[in-house]
């Protein structure tokens, strides 16, 4: 089938990470040539074992290939790079998202910076992802001063140039959506959030509850001091000051005495908010030179 001309340039470039997806790959590539002639379909292969990279192309979508498997968010930043369009719509390959709903995040693009599917109760997802998924929103919710409706969601709409300036904060694993709403929400970019249905992914889940979902946390926590550090040095700063003038408290009503212990916790708290204040002028000496770069 013909490939994508290369003197064409789309608006609209639809990005598909996928590794082992030859089941649905060519299904999903389909039905959105169909749907949208006119945008790009962009199928990044991260190394594949099987026929993705084949049936994707005999689908009629553009491919990109990595040599061998480096991740979900390695794979987006090659899209990114490669992808024609001003546009990038970032969608997996596995069939869990529904190609109609790519309409519904164009309906917004005049008005937001970044447009992202929020997986609704009616979602085939399973309990535990569920749960995992609603500890990390309220995290970053608190982070960002922002409801995050959905964190980890890999259904998306950015304009390239506003995704080429964090992607080298992107990690090359499936972290990538949680980095890339935290850097747009910590640099004032205007976020909104669509519910989608998303179905049962076709074949088995790359993901690792235990080993993925402590990566996360880290990313998450990671993420947030380097974005809003204060948000993170502050709470535990507090919580050591509140334990240490409860124990001053506590001894002295039942010893008469001011302890080396409550000394110690007491001095810790002080000592963690003022690495935070640091912390936080770093940060806004680094976004500053960001922003003012030419």
């Amino acid at each position: 089938m013909t490939q994508t001309d290369p003197n064409h340039h789309p608006e609209i470039t639809i990005l598909l990470p996928a590794y082992n997806e030859e089941p649905a790959i060519g299904n999903t590539v389909g039905i959105l040539k169909k749907r949208y002639p006119d945008f790009e379909i962009l199928v990044v292969d991260d190394g594949s074992t099987d026929n993705t990279a084949g049936e994707a192309r005999g689908a009629g979508a553009r491919v990109k290939s990595h040599p061998y498997n480096i991740g979900n968010g390695a794979a987006i930043k090659t899209g990114l790079r490669a992808a024609a369009g001003e546009w990038v719509i970032m969608m997996d390959g596995d069939g869990q998202h529904e190609p109609e709903d790519v309409a519904r995040l164009l309906e917004y693009r005049d008005d937001y910076d970044m447009v992202i599917g929020a997986r609704s109760r009616e979602s085939e997802t399973s309990m535990h992802r569920d749960i995992a998924n609603k500890l990390y929103n309220a995290m970053a919710s608190f982070v960002c001063k922002f409801k995050v409706e959905d964190l980890t969601s890999g259904f998306r709409m950015i304009r390239k140039e506003t995704a080429m300036e964090f992607i080298h904060l992107l990690p090359n694993t499936f972290s990538y959506p949680s980095t890339l709403t935290l850097a747009c929400l910590r640099s004032g970019l205007a976020i909104k959030y669509i519910p989608i249905e998303t179905r049962r992914r076709q074949g088995k889940s790359k993901i690792k509850l235990l080993q993925d979902g402590a990566r996360f946390f880290i990313i998450i926590t990671k993420i947030a001091t380097l974005f809003s550090p204060l948000r993170v040095f502050l709470p535990i700063s507090f919580f050591f000051f509140i334990t240490g003038f409860g124990y001053y408290i506590y001894t002295f009503i039942t010893v008469n005495r001011f302890s080396n212990m409550s000394a110690l916790l007491l001095s810790t708290a002080v000592i963690i908010f003022m690495m935070g204040l640091v912390s936080e002028q770093i940060t806004q000496l680094r976004y500053d030179r960001h922003q003012n770069r030419p």
